[in-house]
């Protein structure tokens, strides 16, 4: 790699100390650097979808290096997701599960980048358009999920789900997870989903607090279109609702008595993470570098894969 693009989060990297650092280590190595820095926070509301996608970005580009902890990694993503730029994130936030370079370990982790000494993984994104009975439409990408949930009052709201066409289930609940395997491990873990492989292919529902003794998560194929239609409330009443993706981008739907909003999710783009061996790097449609044995220094490897080898080894000894 010669060619690198690195994104700050400046809320993460206020004097673009790290940003320097990592500008003067690789053009001292011969490589072409160009930078982006965002100021806005990536949990500020977006109008649209569109201002989430760069057009800033140079076309010769190898690698993205983002520099922020989980949500900058999210939100490079989803500018990204029509360049397919590989991405890898340094960490410089609180947790950092899906970054996987940590300071200490900053330089040698960009040698083995320049030395081409990474592997990639591909990682699924997710698409969905809500669609209102006035006929406007607004469109939304996720690397984690998107998320159905109500908006105001503390009531229980209604939705019906369908797949390919055909009803699947009629729900009474808090929301709906839209999942990824890469976002197995958030919100949809939290609400008692699976875990997943993360490179795997597949779509997970998982319902929010079902009013429902046997209601588990359902997993769908990448191919399924699914259609999560709100329909108008009882009694009079209207139901409003949030459709949230990667817990940034937010539609709120507001349904009258007489109408209905529908979320569809299209069948999903990929997106690249790159890891150094044997850790991570994040980028396009999403191709990620996974670990293998073996450590590389000031690294993490991903929350997906340190819960799966915790499963694995677990279900390994109880037999």
């Amino acid at each position: 790699m010669k060619h690198f693009l690195i994104y700050t989060n400046k809320h993460k990297d206020q004097e673009l100390a790290t940003t320097k650092r990592i500008q003067n280590y690789l053009e001292t190595k011969g490589c072409t650097v160009k930078l982006k820095v965002k100021e806005s926070d990536w949990k500020e509301e977006k109008d649209s979808v569109a201002e989430e996608e760069a057009t800033d970005i140079p076309l010769d580009v190898d690698c993205m290096i983002v520099l922020g902890g989980d949500g900058t990694v999210l939100q490079a993503a989803r500018e990204t997701k029509k360049i397919l730029v590989p991405i890898i994130g340094v960490n410089l936030g609180t947790v950092g599960y899906m970054t996987e370079i940590e300071l200490s370990g900053l330089e040698e982790s960009l040698d083995r980048l320049i030395r081409d000494d990474f592997k990639k993984e591909r990682r699924m994104m997710l698409n969905g358009k809500v669609c209102c009975a006035d006929g406007t439409v607004s469109e939304g990408w996720a690397l984690n999920d998107i998320v159905i949930s109500r908006s105001g009052s503390l009531q229980i709201i209604e939705f019906n789900i369908y797949v390919n066409g055909q009803l699947l289930n009629h729900y009474k609940a808090d929301g709906m997870i839209v999942t990824t395997p890469t976002g197995s491990t958030g919100y949809n873990l939290s609400a008692g989903g699976p875990l997943v492989e993360p490179k795997a292919k597949l779509i997970t529902l998982t319902p929010i607090c079902p009013h429902s003794l046997n209601q588990r998560s359902i997993i769908l194929s990448p191919e399924d279109e699914i259609v999560i239609e709100i329909p108008g409330g009882r009694e009079g009443k209207s139901q409003t609702v949030e459709a949230n993706y990667d817990g940034s981008h937010k539609v709120t739907m507001s349904v009258d008595p007489a109408g209905e909003t529908k979320l569809c999710r299209q069948p999903q783009s990929d997106h690249v993470y790159r890891r150094p061996d044997p850790y991570c790097a994040v980028g396009e449609d999403h191709r990620v570098y996974s670990a293998e044995s073996g450590k590389l220094p000031g690294c993490i490897a991903s929350e997906n894969e340190r819960f799966l080898t915790n499963c694995c080894e677990k279900g390994m000894r109880s037999r």
